[in-house]
């Protein structure tokens, strides 16, 4: 059976005038951490403290990745969660870059860096998706989520409200 959150948001990814809009609103320093597989400086990003309620976004196409409730401190410098909004909507992906073995992950529909996923996390997953705080977006318990590709997002949310 699918995952319901699966099934609710459309994972289709940005067509190539799409991808041209979404990028357009990018920093030069979000650009550097979505497109160009960056990594922020630890203990700078703007969400490591975030303390409320809601849903972390991917920062390129809007499709959400973490919810505040998985948000844990972890001491690394970056914000770190112990699980995915719903496995579909993140990718893993062997990174062997500097000289080591890791697995980063990316936005399943659009490819966006967002970070690294480690195996020394809390319970119950065990897991630590250590994420830039430049790849995402926040928005508040309560508020609608971004709609970044005109498709329409599901209605009610009951996962934000």
């Amino acid at each position: 059976m699918r995952d319901t959150f699966e099934m609710l948001f459309d994972l289709t990814p940005p067509t190539r005038d799409e991808m041209r809009t979404l990028v357009a609103d990018l920093s030069e320093d979000e650009r550097h951490l979505l497109l160009d597989h960056g990594e922020e400086a630890p203990f700078c990003g703007i969400f490591l403290h975030e303390k409320r309620q809601g849903i972390y976004s991917c920062r390129l196409c809007g499709l959400p990745l973490f919810k505040a409730g998985a948000k844990f401190e972890s001491g690394s410098g970056w914000p770190s969660f112990t699980a995915p909004f719903t496995e579909a909507h993140l990718r893993s992906i062997r990174d062997t870059r500097y000289g080591m073995v890791r697995t980063e992950i990316v936005c399943t529909r659009c490819g966006a860096h967002q970070g690294h996923v480690f195996p020394d996390g809390p319970p119950p997953t065990g897991e630590r998706f250590c994420i830039n705080s430049g790849s995402l977006e926040f928005t508040p318990k309560g508020e609608p989520l971004p709609d970044k590709l005109g498709r329409g997002a599901p209605e009610g949310q009951p996962w934000n409200s």
